[in-house]
């Protein structure tokens, strides 16, 4: 299991910008680059601003590029649409991050965490107008 996360850990640090599904996980990936965590609350196909999010922001190179160096991605997805359910045990991982960060179920919502988990700034809805705008208001939340 050890080399399993040790592996996962290289590759994450290694390019492309992974999305976590687990707040420990996250956590312990944060701590060993030293970086935030940033926490998105999605409904991926049901929410239009989730997907708008997601087109315009974080599949966004420039984004991409920024969140890899920069970022421990976490991501807690709620689908409604039943060829799209997760498992059980990814559900119970994305309640336990609600009642924890998003009791008021807000979606999208967006938090930049420390590395043990403090919230350092919250987003509802849509952060910003694009990718730039976004990775911006991240520069200055350090």
């Amino acid at each position: 299991m050890k080399l399993l996360f040790v592996f996962l850990s290289a590759w994450l640090l290694s390019g492309n910008p992974t999305w976590l599904k687990n707040l420990d996980q996250a956590k312990k990936l944060s701590h060993d680059k030293h970086t935030y965590i940033l926490l998105n609350f999605s409904g991926s196909d049901w929410c239009g601003p989730c997907i708008k999010l997601e087109k315009q922001i974080f599949e966004n190179p420039e984004f991409q590029e920024f969140a890899s160096e920069n970022l421990v991605l976490l991501n807690a997805d709620f689908p409604r649409l039943k060829k799209n359910q997760l498992d059980k045990a990814q559900m119970g991982l994305n309640e336990k991050l609600a009642e924890q960060y998003n009791k008021s179920g807000i979606f999208p919502l967006t938090l930049l965490l420390d590395e043990n988990g403090k919230v350092v700034k919250k987003w509802e809805g849509i952060p910003a107008k694009d990718a730039p705008a976004f990775i911006a208001q991240l520069k200055s939340a350090k």
